[in-house]
């Protein structure tokens, strides 16, 4: 099994299948004779063969939302904020013309354009309104999405590997990915909650 996978990203409750035990079984050597531990050594293996076809087989395509709501380039951030408070969504791509992904807005970036700073916290942009000092969002709010987005995104490819999924999460410190095609045009999106959710093949 790839040892780099982080277990923490997918179920403890994993279903194991017959194939599953039949393959844990053969990887422990000579003669079975059964009990508790060689069942706990057979479940380990079985966890580690079931781990693996759901990080290898599972692929981005299969587990990704394909009805993604995103916004063009010259969006006004107005107008981002409105779709995103209304899809209830703290994160959404910003799309070229011809559908290419050109970058992705999240809250935090909102946070950091209204000089939340380094605390990244709602909380900091509601103690700068009150301390009378202004609406901090006045200095963003003739910018249009290009001006406030992380470019370029992070993306996946179709065929990607719940594996490397979970990985770039864990790497990127993010929470969600836009899936692109063979073209690089936005397909579908990929969040951590999607990979827990993850079916086993054959399910």
């Amino acid at each position: 099994m790839d040892e780099d996978i982080n277990r923490k990203n997918f179920p403890l409750n994993l279903e194991i299948s017959d194939d599953d035990i039949y393959e844990a079984m053969k990887d422990i050597q000579g003669y079975l004779d059964i009990t508790p531990a060689d069942l706990k050594e057979i479940y380990k293996f079985a966890y580690r063969h079931a781990l693996k076809r759901i990080t290898t087989y599972v692929k981005a395509h299969d587990i990704m939302t394909r009805k993604v709501f995103s916004v063009k380039r010259a969006a006004p951030v107005k107008e981002v904020a409105e779709l995103m408070a209304e899809k209830s969504v703290s994160g959404i791509p910003v799309i070229e013309e011809d559908g290419k992904v050109a970058g992705i807005i999240s809250e935090k970036d909102f946070l950091l354009h209204m000089g939340a700073g380094d605390k990244m916290h709602f909380m900091a942009v509601v103690a700068e309104c009150l301390s009378g000092k202004g609406c901090v969002t006045m200095p963003i709010s003739s910018k249009k999405a290009e001006d406030i987005m992380t470019s370029p995104a992070i993306t996946v490819r179709e065929d990607a590997t719940v594996a490397g999924i979970s990985n770039i999460f864990n790497e990127k410190k993010i929470n969600r990915v836009p899936v692109v095609d063979s073209k690089g045009r936005l397909a579908g999106i990929v969040s951590r909650a999607d990979v827990m959710r993850a079916p086993l093949p054959g399910d």
